[in-house]
């Protein structure tokens, strides 16, 4: 006896479960929109995501590379790195 026919009855026990169907619709999700009527996933939101703009994104490559910059030029202007 397996639990893929029986599922427990809350009194301790087992009771058959009626055959028939396709199994293939368990394994459905609404989710993924195979169930839903127009056959498209939902838009599902993510909270813990928020997008940065483009300028912000820009800016900043732009300030690390400056950043960069000078810190090379600072390092080898007062001799703490050496041309070799």
């Amino acid at each position: 006896m397996t639990l893929q026919l029986h599922k427990p009855d809350g009194k301790g026990g087992l009771e058959k479960r009626p055959e028939g169907g396709d199994w293939r619709d368990d394994l459905r999700s609404p989710r993924w929109g195979s169930a839903l009527r127009s056959k498209r996933a939902p838009k599902l939101s993510n909270p813990e995501m928020n997008p940065t703009s483009s300028a912000v994104s820009v800016l900043f490559w732009i300030g690390l590379g400056v950043l960069t910059l000078v810190l090379l030029l600072a390092g080898y202007g007062t001799g703490f790195w050496k041309l070799g």
